[in-house]
């Protein structure tokens, strides 16, 4: 099946529809305050269409005004020891090879700030930060005076602001015309050909090799693979300096100037053919993997087993709304104390700490994602409670 639609990374027509999702909740990441808001939350299609010229995959049902980014919005991933260890050795990673001392930058979907306030904690450097989301009462740097927070989307309105090093963690995803927000990024660095760009994004290919229905959103209406990613900031004016995957592969990342960047990319970028295949392996696999997740949680249930899900982000609302998980599965466990007591959009489930587990005592645990599976057994441990645990 195919749709005379546009890519918003080339503009190229005809994309491929490969997967359909009805009436997923149009945020994943927003505290609900109660299961009927919740319950009630606006809804949107996902529908994944695939450009067979750069590669790109979009959601070519988004509709952008479903969207709520505010400071009901809780994306933070700062209260996992294992993520800010990489947080911390990404930051200085990049410090050490810009040179980021003493320097001008700008994180543009900052969240609640606490990569650019590394950035300009460990460097010495003055930060600007946008987003939405951000609440400045949750930033304890040590450094304020050098930060700066504007609440608001970064947009034309702010193209003034002048930068060494731009920052753009897992937000260009959630960007609709991709095409047209990076090449505003590349009109506000102007001839300044020393501004470093840095953006990061999932891995599209992981997600449809494992197919990872999980991982699939409407928050995320733009998906990538590294060849895609590369030709998108080509074709806006950028030299590629640097591309790679990070996070145990889950995340990539591009770095990019105006000055000439490295050749030695051709095997990541030439991957279409290969991107093509791993769409028909998704969309071939897909039904297979829904039911075998289904009729593991139906067996689990049917033993009488207590089941908890660990991890309340958007891979656990693709996930419980995927399989149309009801009461079969109580709560949703989540180490973000500003979770705690909210509520799921979507599907309604409860989000509660880890001490509740203490009382409640899990016959088996649901780790929404392997990376953080060691740190979540340390944490059971500790609390003299060892679940069965199984990891997407």
């Amino acid at each position: 099946m195919t749709e005379t639609i546009q890519c918003y990374a080339c503009g190229a027509k005809d994309l491929e529809i490969f997967y359909q999702a009805k009436q997923v909740p149009a945020h994943s990441c927003l505290l609900m305050s109660s299961r009927a808001e919740a319950l009630n939350y606006p809804k949107g299609d996902v529908v994944l269409g695939f450009c067979r010229v750069c590669g790109f995959i979009e959601n070519i049902e988004f509709d952008p005004t479903l969207h709520e980014y505010s400071s009901r919005y809780e994306e933070t991933q700062s209260f996992s020891p294992t993520f800010n260890v990489f947080h911390q050795n990404l930051a200085k990673r990049l410090i050490e090879r810009y040179h980021l001392y003493d320097k001008d930058i700008i994180e543009i979907g900052c969240g609640k700030g606490e990569f650019i306030t590394l950035l300009c904690e460990l460097g010495k450097n003055r930060g600007i930060g946008f987003d939405p989301s951000y609440i400045p009462e949750r930033n304890a740097s040590k450094a304020p005076e050098r930060l700066k927070f504007i609440t608001d989307f970064y947009s034309e309105k702010y193209t003034h602001h002048r930068a060494d090093f731009v920052c753009c963690k897992m937000t260009l995803e959630h960007i609709q015309r991709t095409a047209d927000f990076v090449s505003m990024v590349r009109r506000a660095i102007g001839n300044r050909t020393t501004t470093i760009v840095f953006f990061q994004v999932p891995d599209v290919r992981r997600i449809l090799q494992e197919v990872a229905f999980w991982d699939i959103y409407y928050e995320h209406c733009s998906y990538f693979s590294l060849g895609s990613l590369s030709r998108l900031f080509q074709s806006c004016g950028f030299n590629v300096l640097h591309l790679s995957k990070e996070f145990n592969g889950q995340y990539l990342v591009i770095e990019a100037s105006l000055e000439n960047g490295h050749s030695g990319f051709a095997q990541e970028e030439n991957d279409v053919e290969e991107l093509a295949q791993d769409v028909q392996h998704f969309k071939v696999n897909f039904p297979s993997k829904l039911s075998e997740w289904r009729k593991k949680l139906d067996s689990l249930i049917a033993q009488g087993r207590r089941v908890v899900i660990w991890g309340s982000g958007s891979k656990a609302v693709a996930y419980l709304t995927a399989l149309k998980v009801k009461d079969e599965i109580e709560y949703v466990v989540d180490i973000n104390p500003y979770k705690h007591g909210k509520f799921l959009a979507g599907t309604g489930h409860e989000i509660v700490s880890p001490t509740f587990l203490k009382d409640y005592r899990p016959d088996v645990v649901i780790v929404m994602n392997p990376a953080y599976q060691e740190e979540i057994k340390l944490d059971l441990a500790k609390m003299e409670i060892f679940p069965d645990m199984v990891s997407l």
